[in-house]
């Protein structure tokens, strides 16, 4: 068996001893006699399983109490609707980066009254744009933010600082580096770019935030509903739920997220370099200031010079480089189990390529 390079943008490479332990334990779950696929998500050893995943996580992004740790289905989607049919009471203020933000915008304003305290939209979504003095109106009942824009491969720096409830969707760079929790009342993450396969949502909420919640909506839309249950109103995803426990007990050994900045910024600088030092041979779309970690988005010269590039970089065992289609180009997503040896011949291939052509 050949290992690719794997750079696609989610679904996306997952810690190699992670997949290994998975695929050693899939037909004996902690010696069940049972694959996790099997188990009663109701039995003692699958909620100890989820109360692991759950410490580990606040180990890892230093949680403090009064804060709960839920498990959703339904994706970043249906968070664009979950969040705002909870919590749009007045208005809610959008910075918007993108695709999703845009996504998440258009959705609430089906709850209420929705406006835009930043955007970017117009310049191509190239930059995050800066939140200027008024720019959150009165009665505004929260800030929702995108962390990093997978499509347009722009990040923030670091997270604004408001008066009014911090919101953030973090499924792109999720425990890729610190997060100040306590500066969020809520934030998700979908599993299928960092911490596991796609089916579940992360999400970590204030408890006073559920507290203040519009009790007027479906239960399974409700966030109390999976805070007053655990997560098992119903039956959770429970292989995805497993899987992170891996991922989480992979990354606490490996160092964290305080480690996994670290790697990520060497990583992206190579490809960074490559593309800042190529004579506009490569021409990344975001702002320097801007640029993601986590999803390098670049152009070459025309769109026969962008073909021929993924044609060979998959003769050369890459994948994943070919750009989502609202954008075109090409994207190298390095998520956290990316290896500095795959970042690495990337850079290469790319000095290769425009050598050659």
């Amino acid at each position: 068996m050949q290992r690719v390079h794997n750079f696609n943008a989610g679904p996306s490479a997952m810690p190699l001893a992670v997949l290994q332990k998975v695929q050693a334990e899939f037909l004996d779950f902690a010696g069940t006699g049972m694959s996790i696929v099997e188990i009663s998500h109701r039995s003692e050893r699958y909620q100890q399983l989820q109360e692991e995943t759950k410490q580990t996580l606040r180990r890892l992004l230093h949680i403090p109490d009064g804060y709960h740790i839920i498990f959703l289905q339904g994706g970043g989607s249906l968070q664009f609707v979950m969040h705002s049919a909870n919590f749009l009471r007045r208005r809610g203020a959008y910075v918007n980066t993108g695709v999703w933000s845009d996504k998440a915008m258009a959705a609430a304003a089906a709850y209420g009254e929705v406006y835009e305290a930043a955007s970017s939209k117009k310049d191509g979504f190239s930059y995050i744009p800066r939140l200027t003095e008024g720019a959150i109106r009165e009665a505004t009942d929260y800030l929702y933010i995108t962390s990093n824009n997978t499509i347009h491969g722009t990040q923030w720096a670091s997270y604004p600082k408001v008066s009014v409830p911090l919101f953030g969707d973090v499924s792109s760079d999720f425990l890729s580096r610190p997060i100040p929790i306590e500066r969020f009342d809520f934030l998700f993450a979908g599993a299928q770019k960092n911490i596991g396969p796609a089916g579940v949502v992360v999400a970590i909420i204030k408890d006073s935030l559920v507290a203040g919640a519009n009790p007027d909506v479906p239960a399974m839309l409700r966030y109390d509903t999976y805070v007053k249950h655990d997560s098992v109103y119903n039956t959770p995803p429970v292989f995805a739920i497993y899987f992170i426990h891996e991922v989480l007990q992979w990354l606490e050994r490996e160092g964290g997220p305080e480690e996994m900045a670290r790697r990520n910024e060497r990583k992206a600088a190579m490809i960074y370099e490559v593309i800042d030092d190529s004579d506009g041979f490569y021409r990344g779309h975001a702002d320097k200031n801007s640029r993601s970690r986590m999803n390098i988005t670049f152009n070459l010269p025309t769109s026969a010079y962008e073909e021929a590039f993924i044609r060979e970089s998959e003769q050369h065992h890459f994948v994943g480089l070919k750009g989502h289609r609202s954008l075109g180009g090409c994207r190298a997503s390095l998520y956290n189990a990316v290896t500095e040896e795959s970042c690495t011949a990337l850079a290469q291939f790319m000095k290769t390529f425009r050598k050659n052509h």
